[in-house]
């Protein structure tokens, strides 16, 4: 596997500015830009075995760039905890986005993004007027649609914020693995590399997990009721996503129900749909199978001069 290189952007905020970090593989000058963001207490070295294989599998110069959503791994963290929201997370991958245009014209965008990730993708691809240097061409939506089901915020919840101290990285694994079960099946060795990035080391010894404990405040603000709320903004967004669109769901998650999933497929960008049997939310897109339903959907040059596509209402 080869390695990602850390990279910075300078992103605005209301008191004053934050440094998101980025992994990024590939060739830095490549036009074939594909974004990567992960879901919600994650962090850019989620995409390791995916990022991997899209740059060895592409025929052609291909960029893939992971960033560390503020307040996790080695972005910085808020001085206003109630910052930490889609709005912000929006706007700076708009600085990302800026920034990779300012290293080499980005041509064509792709967009993969798990939970919240997707929701930022949603935000992104959705919305028109957008300052991006190329319209998303195909987005990859990971176990999460407009309608977020109310039981799963209510399950994540009750270990948000909670980053504890472990003496060690193996340690911190396993009592990772009891809340994460819904990820399905995963060999020790896969775990093992999935949690070297979660973790932080403490002055004191030791280790704890990798995020601001402080993204917690706000979504600890969220009831039913505003939850609900949000869903007809969501599927306004979800509506006007003109991408070709993959729409991945895991066959045991709690987060994006069968109705969800199946109404995606029909309105919008109409989804291609793909389940995992033995998976919840979310699939980690490191096993073959997961790994190959991205990578052939994003690879695919059947049509090399594909556009975005018209909407369908």
């Amino acid at each position: 596997m080869t390695v990602p290189t850390l990279n910075y952007v300078s992103c605005p905020d209301p008191r004053g500015s934050h440094r998101m970090a980025y992994w990024s593989w590939g060739a830095s000058d490549a036009g074939h830009v594909v974004v990567c963001v992960h879901g919600l207490s994650r962090q850019g070295r989620d995409f390791d075995v995916l990022a991997s294989a899209l740059v060895e599998r592409s025929t052609q110069p291909l960029r893939v760039v992971c960033p560390d959503v503020v307040g996790r791994g080695r972005s910085d963290w808020l001085a206003d905890p109630m910052g930490y929201g889609i709005p912000t997370y929006a706007s700076d991958m708009l600085q990302l986005v800026g920034q990779l245009q300012g290293d080499a014209p980005v041509r064509v965008l792709d967009w993969v993004g798990t939970s919240m990730g997707g929701l930022i993708g949603m935000a992104l691809a959705g919305a028109p007027n957008l300052p991006l240097p190329a319209p998303v061409r195909r987005l990859v939506l990971n176990d999460v649609g407009p309608v977020i089901q109310w039981t799963a915020l209510q399950r994540i919840g009750t270990y948000l914020g909670n980053t504890g101290r472990f003496e060690t990285v193996q340690q911190a694994a396993e009592a990772m693995w009891q809340v994460s079960q819904g990820f399905g099946p995963h060999t020790s060795e896969q775990w093992l590399a999935l949690s070297q990035a979660m973790v932080k080391p403490l002055p004191e010894g030791g280790v704890t997990l990798h995020y601001d404990p402080a993204i917690a405040v706000p979504f600890r603000t969220l009831d039913e009721g505003a939850a609900k709320a949000g869903q007809a903004a969501l599927w306004g967004l979800y509506d006007a996503i003109r991408a070709r669109t993959l729409l991945l769901r895991g066959a045991h998650s709690d987060l994006l129900s069968v109705a969800t999933a199946q109404e995606m497929t029909q309105r919008g960008p109409r989804a291609r749909l793909v389940t995992f049997d033995g998976v919840g939310h979310a699939p980690t897109l490191v096993t073959p199978a997961q790994v190959e339903a991205v990578a052939s959907f994003l690879l695919d040059e059947s049509h090399p001069d594909e556009k975005p596509r018209s909407g369908t209402g």
